[in-house]
């Protein structure tokens, strides 16, 4: 019997694409909780996050023929999830505005305006600490993060090892979760 969870998330998609159904449970298990507290964190709303995690892996799995990875699939996952996110900002904004110009009391929470601004607040923090990292491993550390490089392709265009990539990737990983504290580092990497 096969082991998926042994699977890279792209031989997991190219089983998907062949409308195998245990490559299918296999993505949902390994993100669906990541995704869910994601969407939990942005909108405070469970029932909502839960709605829209269900939404994206349903396309998922509706688009599987068709489904195209053009980067990694945490990252596809992501975005999805977070396009959804928007569109329920959008929609609350443009509740508000007609309610506005109808004179209607319509109270809704305006969480998200002030989320996005703690995240600006958090995105300029952690690029204050990444610059504050020793310049080869910034260096290393936005090639690998900023331009999506394989630890090889960075390995390469630096002309060091594939070791010493990893050693300037653990040390940049290990002082930023000292800085920033787990929680806000592991966010930012949620946002990759």
């Amino acid at each position: 019997m096969e082991r998926y969870s042994s699977h890279s998330d792209q031989q997991l998609v190219a089983l998907l694409k062949g409308s195998d159904r245990k490559a299918f449970s296999e993505i949902y298990e390994r993100y669906h909780a990541l995704l869910f507290a994601y969407a939990y964190h942005k909108l405070l709303n469970k029932q909502e996050a839960q709605d829209i995690v269900q939404e994206v892996f349903i396309t998922l799995w509706e688009n599987r023929e068709t489904f195209v990875l053009k980067t990694f699939l945490s990252g596809f996952l992501y975005k999805s999830v977070l396009n959804k996110i928007l569109n329920i900002w959008k929609h609350n904004k443009i509740v508000r505005e007609h309610a506005s110009i109808q004179n209607l009391s319509i109270d809704i929470d305006s969480y998200e305006t002030d989320f996005l601004i703690r995240e600006k607040e958090i995105a300029a923090l952690i690029e204050k600490e990444i610059a504050a990292l020793p310049p080869r491993t910034r260096e290393v550390y936005e090639l690998k993060y900023k331009a999506y490089l394989s630890t090889k392709d960075v390995a390469e265009r630096l002309g060091i090892s594939e070791n010493t990539v990893s050693n300037h990737l653990k040390n940049a990983t290990s002082r930023l979760k000292k800085n920033l504290g787990a929680v806000i580092f592991i966010l930012y990497l949620l946002e990759k």
